[in-house]
């Protein structure tokens, strides 16, 4: 029998959508919690992304299902007073209930902190939102791209003199639903000493900015204003940087002394890199970027990127060529953690990404697919008390 995890027994009632809310609570889920996804009955948009003609038919895009396994489906209308009836019934026996809507929808439904909490005292209500429920842009849209912009990740992305980048998958969304299950872990631990619930109250831009705690400082205490960089490292060493090899490019990661010294050994550039007095220290390596560059990537022509990444980690000099997804998740080193998981779906069986920690026991995993729309609403009702007529006539006036 497989071992206990974290979060077995705890009850979330999960109303969040798209990517920051649901990612935060597939992370729960991963660690045993039992997650009911509410949703709208046509289900949520998000079940359809464009990138999969096939997949958004079924209502099971790629990226939902990848946030969503683990979870059970049920399906009400909210703007019908019996489904919020039914969200107050489900709250009093919950732990946790998750949400990511604009500040004040859950309160004009009915079903907002302030409400759920008079029910059930030790509820703990995690909401999601772009600038969270305080300060005078609380009810403003919060979107990836938009928190990209704001937060200062797009003006130090991308090559000097370059339009600005943003990240290349929605960095902003899962830094928030990263903070948003460590802010729920954290109230659910703190009520084991309490018996208090609380409200967990997550800003996207609040948590991209503790994310990039390093760069504030670097302004607030340095006075260095953060600006493109390319491929460089935040070390600014001139071999943290992308090179191009035969064929390909080679990220080299070279930060220290004795790191260095391995990468000139290794591509046979030592004599002369070292009677060179332009790269006689880190300083003058900086100041002198282009031209160590021009030494080193006439090296690197003499192979591939593939052939250079082999031997340069060998040797001490830490680098990796540029590798795509469907490349990496068949890296040896992926497949022996395990990290990736195989599910058995209508569909055959899928591969999907779960968390970035190993626990010794009570580890990680997926329990089941993610739900088709509304799979498992009689069955929620069922548990909660409703009878078979109830939940007949619920059906049939369109609450669920």
């Amino acid at each position: 029998m497989a071992e206990a995890r974290p979060f077995e027994g705890v009850r979330i009632l999960d109303f969040t959508q798209v990517l920051a809310g649901p990612f935060a609570s597939y992370q729960l889920a991963l660690l045993g919690a039992d997650v009911v996804k509410v949703e709208r009955r046509e289900g949520e948009d998000a079940r359809r992304n464009p990138l999969s003609r096939e997949w958004a038919a079924r209502g099971m895009a790629p990226s939902w299902q990848a946030v969503n396994a683990g979870k059970r489906s049920l399906t009400l209308d909210l703007q019908k007073p019996e489904a919020v009836e039914i969200i107050k019934r489900l709250a009093a026996e919950a732990d946790v209930v998750m949400e990511n809507f604009r500040p004040g929808v859950m309160d004009r439904l009915g079903i907002g902190y302030e409400a759920l909490s008079a029910i059930n005292p030790r509820l703990i209500y995690a909401a999601v939102s772009g600038f969270g429920h305080t300060g005078p842009d609380k009810g403003e849209a919060g979107y990836d791209g938009r928190i990209q912009a704001m937060s200062g990740i797009m003006a130090m992305t991308g090559h000097p003199g370059a339009d600005p980048l943003r990240a290349g998958f929605a960095i902003c969304d899962l830094l928030s639903g990263m903070t948003a299950a460590y802010g729920v872990a954290s109230a659910l631990f703190q009520r084991t000493h309490t018996g208090r619930g609380q409200k967990v109250d997550v800003s996207m831009l609040d948590s991209t900015l503790a994310f990039l705690g390093g760069q504030v400082a670097d302004w607030t205490v340095g006075g260095h204003q953060q600006r493109q960089f390319g491929n460089q490292a935040v070390s600014r060493r001139a071999t943290a940087n992308l090179f191009k090899a035969k064929g390909g490019h080679l990220l080299l990661a070279v930060n220290n002394d004795r790191q260095y010294a391995a990468l000139v050994k290794t591509l046979g550039i030592e004599a002369q890199v070292n009677a060179d007095p332009r790269f006689a220290d880190w300083f003058l390596r900086l100041e002198n970027t282009e031209a160590l560059r021009t030494v080193i990537e006439a090296a690197l022509a003499s192979d591939t990127a593939a052939s250079w990444e082999e031997r340069l980690n060998a040797a001490g000099a830490p680098c990796a060529r540029i590798w795509r997804v469907d490349e990496v998740i068949e890296h040896r080193q992926v497949k022996a953690r395990g990290k990736l998981q195989e599910v058995e779906t209508p569909w055959g069986r899928l591969r999907f990404a779960t968390n970035g920690f190993t626990l010794a026991h009570g580890d990680a995993r997926i329990d089941r697919p993610a739900p088709a729309l509304s799979a498992h609403t009689d069955e929620v009702l069922a548990a909660a008390g409703f009878g078979a007529a109830e939940i007949a006539a619920l059906r049939e006036n369109g609450v669920i």
